[in-house]
Formats: C-alpha cells, structure tokens, sequence
C-alpha cells in the first residue's frame, strides 16, 4: 500500500451524543453498576466466590484503578447474602488447664445470649447462694453438726485431761494450743528447783510419763483433726446439698434457653457441670467473714467467679447473609487476632478474657479480600497465611511475647477451624512472581481472576460507562453529566487507551476526570455538567502537570535545543519521543543524525557505547543492522564505518520506536539525498523493512505540533507513522483542526522505503540483475559502499565478510 495522508475525520474518534440514548445520566440511576469490559473477570469471579471446595481462593490481578477492588466487594456482597449467618465463636475458662481456653461454636445470637445467661447466673448466685447459706434450715443443720463436732471433741479431751491429772500432770488450753504442767502430791505446780530435788530415779520416772502424755496428745490432736475434717465435710457436703437444686436449676434454665443443635452441644454441656462443680467446691466463698477476713474472702470470690464469663469473641448477632471484609490494614494482630497482656508486679499477665478476634476469624464462613503487597512486607503476616491455608486451623498468639523484656504469663487459645473464602488483590508482576517463588501458597488460590487494562468499545460498554458515571455522580454528591459531557468522557476512555476501538479499563482515571469536570460546572453556576466541562477539566489538568513539557519546549525557542522545522538536510531527520513522568507524560522532538564512511568498523549505536540505551532500544539497532546488511547483502563484504546518534540527548533512550528515524539518517548519509526537516518520524522497523505500529503516537505527534506551533507553521509540516498506528490517532481538537485548515500533516506507510520516499522525493529502488537503478535512494547509497570497498582496498585494507554490529 503506498504512502497515505490521514484525513481529519481519522484522527480522532468521535463519539455521538445522541447514540447514547439519555438526555443526561440522572436517567440511568436506577440501573445496577455493571463490570464494564470485565465479562471474563465477572464470569471468574462469580465461579470462585461460589465454589465451596477447598483451596479455590481468588487471585485477582489487575492494574490500579481497573475497578478490581470496589467491583469484587460489590460480588461479594452479592453473593453473601445468600449464604446463612455463620456462629458465634466464644472462649470459655478452661477449668482442667486455665493456660488452654476453650473455643466455643454458637448458632448466631446464641454468643451474646449465653454471655447474659452465664452473667445473670453470677448474679444469682452471689444473692441467692448467701441467703440461702442464712437460711434457718441452715443455720439449724450446721450448728447441730458443730455441736456433735464439740461434744465428741470435748469428751476425746476429757478422756486425754483425766489421763494427765491420773499422773500429776495438768493440761491448759491456750488460743489452741496445750500447755503441760506438772504438779506435786499437793496439787501446786512443780517448780524448777522442786524437780531438782527429787531423786534422780523419781526424775526418770517424771521424764517418761510426760514423754507418754506427750504421745497420747499427739493421738488427740490427730483424733480431733479427724473429728473437725468430718466436721468441715459435713458442713461442706450440707452446703452443697442446699445449694445444688438453685445451681442445678439454674444451670438446666440455661440449657433451656439454649435448645437449638449446635456443633459443639456436648463441648457447652461439659463446661456447664464443670461451673456447677467449681461452684459447688468454692461455696464458703460465698458466706460473708468477719472483719479483715472479708475482704480477702470477697476478693477470692470475684476472682472465681470471673472464670464463668464469657469472652464472645465473634458476635453475629443481627447480621443477614455470610461476613464480607476488606481489610486494608493486615496487621498480626488485626488478621489473625490477638492476646492482650497487663502488667502486674513486673510479670505480664492475661487469662481468656483478653483474647481478641481478628478479621479471619470474624470472616468465617464468608469472604476477605486482601492486598498481596500488604502481606509481602510483612514476614510474620505471610509464614502464619501460609500455615493457615495449609491447615485450615487458626491459632490466636502474640508472637511478639517471645521477646518480652519481663516475665509473661503464657496463654494457648484452644485453635479453630475456620472457612473462609480468601480474594487476594495484586498486579500481574506480584501474581507471576509468587507463582514461581510460593508455588505451594499459590496452589491455594486456584481461581485466577484477570482484570483487563482496556476493551472492546460498543453500544452495551458505552451506555455502561454512562451508568458508571451516574453511579459516581450520586455517590459523590456530584451534578449529573450530560449526554455529550459523557461523550467527551468517553473519546478520553478511547485516548487513554490509544485505540479508537477500544476504551480503557482504568475508571480511577475516569472517575477523577468526572469529579473536576463538575467542579468545572459548579464553578459556572451549572446544573448540569457539559461537554466543556469535560474538555476545560482535561485541559485543566494538564496544565496542573506540563510544566516539564513547557521548558522543554522552551529551550528550542530559546536556541538551546537543535530543531529545524524546515528547509532540507543530509543524514539528518526529526526523531519523536516520549517522556513519562509517572503523572504525565508528553512527546518532544529529537534530531537523529548519522555519520558514514569507508572503513571495517560497522554500525555504531553511539548511546549504547557510553551505556545511556536500554535493552530494547539496541535490540531495534541490531534489527536495523541486520536490514542494512540483507539490502546489500549482493555487494557484501561492505567496507562501513557508520554512527547513529540522538543528539542533545542525556537521560538515556529506551525503546525501538525511533529506528525508522536511524534508518532515514544512516540512508540519507549513503546516498546523500537531503531529507524533508519539516517531517518528523516515528516507528519502529523489522529485517524485512516493514514499519511497525509503536506506543505513545498521539503524545509525539501533539510534541511535535507544539515545537512547530512555537517556530512557525507553514503547511509543509507533518508526522509520518506506521499505518498500523492508525486506528491508535485519538489527537487533540486544535491538532486536527490544523490538519483540516492544511496547516499540519499526518502520513501513514507500511515499509521503510515508503517513507524514505516521502522524507527525499526520490524512489527507494528495487534489486535487478545489476543491483539498485542508479537514481534510486538505494542505487546511490550502493554506488556510496562500493566506493567505500575501493577506498579501502586502495589503503590496503582488507574489509571483513560480514559487518560488525554494536559495541
């Protein structure tokens, strides 16, 4: 196809108002927010969110900005509400090991009410076991049992009294302890002196007897240490005889309240008759002391009684349909729950009443959405997800009292199942580069969930995007947009992603441009928003940003920069580039000039020699050595020695998009046929010679329009692109009027030769018998190399076979 020249209406798509079907979006509110573009997104989605078997977790990769986040929550809403409540989940005192507290599993609501119950049991008891302990029957059966308690104690003493007195010896009684004495025939106490005096076989005699009593008190204070254990047992055992029907209807009255079937019945049976039997073994708790005795009594008793609480830990109480969280801050603590310590003399302590739920325990039976990036910078975070998908068992812990600087006192939460449906968000570079490193965690989410960075424009995806904005315009508060305000939204969807026939997927970008195109109308006094809303918004921002671009354009006005726009030169051509400053990105001229002459050397890629060229931008030079040599490859070995260079240029060059450019420079300096200075190029070149399509179109041609705009217009100027580009051009309105009022041109080709044809007026040539035709651009940079072998022969060179690539 020979070289074309794009007509005005090809430069730019634009898309008609009154297609759209609405006089403004306020019309389309009542219609659901669509995936727009996202049909193999939704389809994954919604398979993945609806597969209940293991393992099937969602991966979703996608750009920022792509909607992956906000239409993911929105599915999993969706599909949430059909699925039932997932339980309570309670910790409960473990009675048998207090450092192990057991996890309870409740129908949800059945949580809170078992903490109310267990909390309105302590009430009850605290009253009604203290006043049944003063109770007549009481009193009445405990004094009688104290009473035996003191007779048979009393005659157990008698007897042990009378054994003394029968051998001098008089016992006292002193605040429970007994006190020896021993008397003389006259019944007065013996004196230390009077002992002295008596014979020494009458000492002997005194010696044994009291050694005798002595054993025959140790048998009574074993006798009456016995006597008052039967007390004590007696007193216990009538205690729990009149407290065991109110703990046992009580605790039956709990049972009642909580009839309905659950998973762990026999686990919330178990721990209900251990309370009754920690109740029942703590009862004298429950009588008030005297005096200073009470308070340490009193404080015994609340520390007992704290260990029937219950610590409801996941409360699903009034919720409709299966948890949905999107955890923005996964923290060990906020994800996988925690254990809160205090500290007490120096030594850090907690019991079960401190453990906290984090979000996958508060998501069970439900979703949780994740950023991946979130959890790769932190190691804790990723090793204890990786053992929990594993496992499907999660273990509260607080993995940081290992390091604790004082002593702390340890607790293990009984671990829990747990099924919850993780989606983990992350861009294609994250998703590939856990796949090679973690296979075995990425095994675990099976259902891949790709989100796409443009699609295919049509009526359904247009009227979408037009929902899409009224849905935006209400959430944020914002005045509803009119049908060609939408429009102009939407040829700025085709600009973004460079194709007339596509839209972009990144409705960030969409969404920004809709909330400054209002404050635009806003700004009027407008009710509604107007296509030049849209238009002042875009323009708007771009000057927020272009002021890289301005002082570039600058400093060719200024003379710093070599540019010309005009006129004709030899091995000289306007290359165009573009600069991506993140936020912005802009197009700008650079001059491509080229050297050539006699010698064995090959071509040279000057920016590659002092390493200011990145990987792909070599590989086009190579490419294009490689096209320079097949065209000559009947008059090989050349004797060459050529340069290739980006002048003015000192921040490095990326990209193949400028070897059409070398090629016209490096042929131009062969053949020595001056190139048009008003024609910049762009496009990247293949070893067959065909033009390939390149990014960044609209940005270098609008570049180079500036730079023309700034030194003078003169109809003579243009850009030459790739046909392949042409369903890319998505130019601004002034460059397209230009190109209609004559003042600026765009040209198209497929081949190198076709362009090289327009840039130098001369036909490129085609290979005969005896080579190129002698006035073609190839014939006289033929007739160039074969004078450059001769001039080598003739200083005694030797050329090499083949050419030399780059350095």
């Amino acid at each position: 196809m020979p070289i074309a020249q794009v007509p005005p209406a090809e430069l730019r798509l634009a898309v008609d108002a009154r297609t759209l079907g609405f006089a403004d979006t306020s019309e389309l509110l009542g219609q659901p927010l669509p995936w727009i573009g996202q049909e193999r997104a939704e389809q994954a989605a919604r398979f993945g969110l609806q597969m209940d078997a293991p393992d099937y977790n969602l991966f979703v990769l996608g750009e920022v900005g792509s909607g992956r986040t906000t239409l993911l929550a929105q599915m999993m809403r969706e599909v949430a509400a059909t699925r039932p409540v997932p339980p309570d989940l309670c910790y409960l005192h473990n009675f048998d090991a207090p450092e192990r507290p057991r996890a309870l599993r409740m129908p949800p609501g059945q949580g809170r009410q078992l903490r109310s119950l267990m909390q309105q049991l302590v009430k009850t008891l605290q009253a009604e076991i203290a006043k049944r302990l003063d109770g007549e029957d009481f009193r009445a059966e405990s004094a009688h049992l104290l009473k035996a308690y003191k007779a048979e104690d009393q005659r157990v003493y008698a007897e042990l009294d009378a054994y003394a007195e029968a051998r001098h010896f008089a016992l006292i009684r002193d605040e429970g302890h007994l006190v020896l004495t021993l008397r003389d025939e006259k019944g007065e106490p013996m004196t230390e002196g009077k002992l002295l005096a008596l014979p020494k076989e009458k000492r002997t005699e005194t010696d044994r007897l009291e050694e005798e009593l002595r054993g025959e008190i140790t048998r009574y204070l074993e006798k009456s240490r016995a006597l008052e254990r039967v007390m004590n047992e007696g007193l216990a055992a009538l205690r729990r005889q009149v407290i065991k029907p109110l703990l046992e209807h009580e605790l039956q009255e709990i049972r009642n309240e909580l009839r309905k079937q659950i998973k762990d019945t026999v686990k919330l049976g178990g721990y209900l008759d251990q309370v009754a039997h920690d109740v029942l073994e703590n009862l004298e708790l429950f009588q008030p002391g005297d005096g200073d005795e009470d308070g340490v009594r009193a404080e015994a008793l609340a520390s007992v009684l704290t260990r029937y609480s219950v610590n409801l830990v996941v409360d699903n109480q009034g919720h409709a349909g299966a948890p949905v969280i999107v955890e923005d801050n996964p923290l060990f603590r906020t994800l996988f729950g925690s254990v809160e310590y205090q500290n007490e003399n120096d030594v850090l302590v907690t019991d079960y009443s401190r453990i906290r739920a984090g979000s996958l325990l508060r998501a069970h039976g439900g979703f949780i959405m994740l950023h991946l990036r979130d959890l790769l910078a932190d190691e804790p975070v990723w090793e204890k997800l990786r053992r929990f998908l594993r496992s499907g068992r999660l273990q509260i812990e607080e993995p940081g009292m290992l390091y604790a600087p004082i002593a702390a006192v340890s607790l293990q939460p009984e671990p829990v199942d747990v099924d919850v449906k993780i989606i983990l968000v992350a861009s294609v570079e994250e998703y590939y580069a856990v796949q090679e490193g973690d296979p075995e965690f990425a095994r675990r989410f099976r259902c891949k969930v790709d989100f796409a960075e443009s699609f295919t424009a049509s009526a359904q995806t247009r009227q979408a995007t037009a929902i899409f904005v009224a849905h935006t315009c209400r959430k944020l508060g914002l005045p509803h947009f009119s049908a060609p305000a939408v429009a102009a939204l939407l040829e700025e969807a085709h600009r973004e992603a460079e194709d007339q026939a596509r839209q972009s997927a990144i409705f960030a970008h969409s969404e920004a441009l809709v909330m400054e195109a209002a404050a635009m109308a806003r700004a009027r006094g407008a009710a509604l928003v107007e296509a030049i809303d849209v238009l002042a918004a875009r323009q708007a921002r771009i000057h927020r940003h272009d002021y890289p671009e301005q002082r570039l354009q600058e400093t060719i006005t200024d003379g710093e920069r070599l540019l010309d726009v005009d006129g004709e030169k030899v091995a000289q051509v306007n290359g165009l580039t573009v600069v991506d400053l993140g936020d912005y990105r802009f197009g700008f001229p650079v001059r491509v000039t080229a050297r050539t002459h006699a010698g064995d050397e090959g071509l040279l890629n000057i920016e590659r020699e002092v390493e200011l060229s990145g990987p792909i931008h070599d590989k086009g030079v190579l490419i294009l050595n490689s096209y320079l040599a097949a065209l000559f490859a009947h008059i090989a070995p050349l004797a060459l020695n050529a340069a290739v260079v980006f002048e003015q240029e000192y921040s490095g060059v990326e990209g193949d998009s400028a070897s059409c450019a070398e090629f016209y420079a490096l042929l131009s300096s062969l053949s020595g046929l001056p190139l048009r200075q008003g024609i910049a190029v762009t496009g990247a070149v293949n070893q067959h010679g065909e033009m390939l399509p390149v990014g960044g179109i609209n940005e270098k041609i609008e570049g180079y329009f500036r730079s023309c705009e700034l030194m003078g217009l003169t109809g003579r100027q243009g850009v030459l692109i790739p046909r392949r580009n042409r369903r890319h051009l998505m130019l601004e309105h002034r460059v397209v009027e230009a190109v209609a009022q004559g003042r600026f041109q765009i040209w198209t080709a497929d081949s190198a030769g076709e362009g090289m044809e327009l840039l130098c007026g001369q036909r490129f040539g085609e290979l005969g018998p005896a080579g190129y035709p002698a006035d073609t651009v190839l014939g006289r940079a033929q007739k160039t190399l074969q004078d450059y072998r001769k001039a080598t022969q003739a200083a005694g060179a030797k050329p090499e076979r083949r050419p030399r690539t780059l350095k």
